[in-house]
């Protein structure tokens, strides 16, 4: 056996990867499974509209051939009235969107086609860990930067100038709606971001997946102005339309960081499947009756997610937005993720510990919308009986 590359030292198993693993082991021993809160992968499916128009694409003999790395034009276009209905954004569909197979993908090729050795990133601590490993991946070097309570989950822009040397930070990462933490953003914070990337020159990349759920102000940052000059935003369609698993979502930005992105990504696929991207620009045409449904089935879902916090003495977040509960842990726990052990392994429920976010999510929970409110309900009762055993 050949060795691995040098470049995968850097590389820590995903720490999902490892706990499933676990759990598909203590479901092989018990009759008793494991009830997971931890995963945000969605569980309700697509809208029948959309299926409907992957089934019928799909039956044509011509839908099945190679496509264009940059999109079909009605994607890119479906795109572009996307940002036009919902922000008002215009953008030139064939020259400031390039449509991506999931948005994660995009944080790599942003990585691979802008970081040089050496290069550092900003990124929030906590948040996805796929900044920092992307980051390490491509030579780069992370920068953390802290996200707080007591401002919101917002960081603050002041002290990272007064913190860090920032001469040779070449990108930022942030996330509103914010994962994990449910935080928000407001035009006014962005419209300093974007100062402050001006400011640096640090290409500001927004990570924007969560824009519709839960969230009755949905923002972009793309609609502050000048925000092209300095920054892009990535979308998806993975939880806005509960197309997780079809790997559909996208990089809005000005033409040259497009080209420069469509550098990388051509050497890297062959095109999105013409049918899913057909069921995309239906996807994208829906109206505030998909989303008020959506919303309506995950706010029954967290009103229980919150009552299952409250029931482990857990403090959530108050007005967060996104499909997480983020929740304080007591002060006489000695860590989350000590505490997720214990809920595991003595109630067989699982959720997701904050450290895995970063050392500022050391102390806090957080429990996916992702499951029925059946399946929350039985959490929470097996909770509440091992309250009353102990």
């Amino acid at each position: 056996m050949i060795e691995e590359a040098s470049r995968l030292g850097v590389a820590e198993t995903y720490y999902f990867a490892k706990k499933l693993a676990e759990i598909r082991e203590m479901n092989s021993e018990s009759d008793t499974k494991v009830l997971n809160l931890g995963i945000g992968s969605p569980d309700l499916p697509p809208p029948a509209s959309v299926t409907n128009v992957l089934a019928e694409s799909a039956s044509r003999p011509d839908a099945h051939g190679y496509q264009s790395y940059k999109g079909i034009p009605e994607l890119n276009e479906a795109f572009a009235s996307w940002y036009k209905n919902h922000f008002d954004v215009s953008l030139v569909p064939e020259k400031e969107i390039l449509p991506l197979i999931g948005s994660k993908e995009g944080v790599m090729h942003i990585s691979m086609s802008f970081l040089n050795d050496g290069d550092q990133v900003l990124i929030p601590n906590p948040g996805y860990p796929a900044y920092a490993m992307c980051a390490r991946l491509a030579g780069g070097e992370p920068l953390y930067f802290d996200l707080e309570e007591n401002l919101g989950w917002l960081p603050d822009l002041k002290k990272i100038e007064e913190e860090h040397d920032l001469s040779k930070v070449k990108i930022m990462w942030v996330n509103y709606p914010n994962m994990p933490t449910g935080g928000k953003a407001t035009t006014d914070f962005f419209g300093e971001l974007i100062a402050f990337g001006q400011k640096h020159n640090i290409l500001i990349c927004h990570d924007n997946p969560y824009t519709f759920i839960l969230n009755d102000e949905p923002i972009s940052l793309l609609q502050i102005p000048g925000a092209k000059s300095t920054a892009l935003e990535l979308t998806s369609l993975s939880k806005n339309y509960n197309m997780a698993g079809w790997r559909i979502g996208a990089v809005v930005a000005d033409k040259p960081v497009i080209d420069t992105l469509l550098k990388f990504k051509s050497n890297m696929d062959s095109g999105m499947f013409k049918p899913m991207q057909q069921a995309a620009v239906k996807a994208l045409s829906l109206g505030a009756e998909w989303f008020d449904y959506l919303n309506g089935e995950y706010s029954k879902r967290k009103e229980v997610a919150m009552r299952i916090m409250e029931s482990l003495g857990c403090e959530p977040l108050r007005g967060g937005v996104g499909m997480f509960v983020w929740a304080r842990i007591p002060e006489t726990m000695t860590s989350a993720e000590k505490m997720a052990d214990d809920i595991l392994y003595q109630s067989r429920v699982f959720i997701t510990p904050g450290h895995i976010f970063g050392s500022n999510g050391a102390r806090y929970l957080r429990i996916s919308l992702c499951s029925d409110v059946a399946q929350l309900e039985q959490a929470l009762q097996r909770i509440h009986q091992q309250i009353e055993v102990s």
